[in-house]
């Protein structure tokens, strides 16, 4: 079986690669494509770089070229719920994008044509995640912006009750639903943007999150082999 895996940042993909050892590298259209072999599975890692659309890039051309059966975006991202810690794991249920905004046209916030406001990673994924060990289950929100701002961080949990937000998730989660591939998005707490000196925390904890959700990504792809 074959699976796309996404990174954004080096940290995060390289604290991956620390736990395996890739056959080949590949780089499409000025993007990074690891290929590893993994006990009975192919693996297919990608650092997309940070932002939505990047994101969606990078899903669409591993789709197109690998045809995984799951695409996993495992990475860090900040905490706007208060039950949240730094170094606690996050599997998305759905994901949506909170910058994205044509309320003026009489849709909610977050609402995207012939997608809709939610977009839900695939059930069977989300409850293998859950049997490994206790994480937070629940919404993650994407936008093209790195939140400081604790009073926006507020808000996006409030509307959306969202417990995290990060810059790629639901853009890869859109690409995939539109190309009818199933997807999980896992992320672990670097930052809460609802406390000070969040930016300081995050480059504290950056690689700590990343080896973190690293493991926790091995764990779920020893249930999948």
């Amino acid at each position: 079986m074959k699976i796309g895996i996404i990174s954004a940042m080096e940290e995060e993909l390289n604290a991956f690669l620390n736990q395996v050892k890739f056959d080949t590298k590949v780089t499409i259209n000025k993007t990074d494509f690891y290929e590893v072999t993994y006990k009975s599975l192919k693996l297919v890692l990608s650092l997309s770089g940070v932002g939505k659309v990047n994101a969606a890039l990078t899903t669409q051309i591993l789709i197109d070229k690998y045809n995984p059966a799951y695409i996993i975006n495992a990475g860090v991202a900040g905490a706007v719920d208060k039950k949240l810690n730094i170094l606690d794991i996050v599997v998305a249920d759905n994901l949506l994008q909170h910058d994205f905004d044509i309320t003026a046209f009489d849709h909610e916030k977050g609402y995207i044509p012939g997608v809709g406001v939610k977009i839900p990673c695939d059930k069977s994924l989300v409850l293998k995640a859950k049997e490994i060990e206790k994480v937070n289950v629940g919404l993650v929100a994407s936008g093209d912006i790195f939140i400081t701002d604790d009073m926006m961080g507020a808000k996006i949990n409030k509307k959306f009750k969202a417990l995290c937000v990060e810059m790629e998730g639901a853009a890869i989660a859109q690409a995939c639903y539109l190309s009818n591939v199933p997807f999980l998005v896992i992320k672990c707490i670097s930052d809460t943007v609802l406390k000070e000196n969040n930016t300081l925390t995050y480059n504290e904890f950056l690689d700590k999150s990343s080896d973190k959700i690293a493991k926790y990504l091995l764990k779920i792809l020893n249930i999948l082999d």
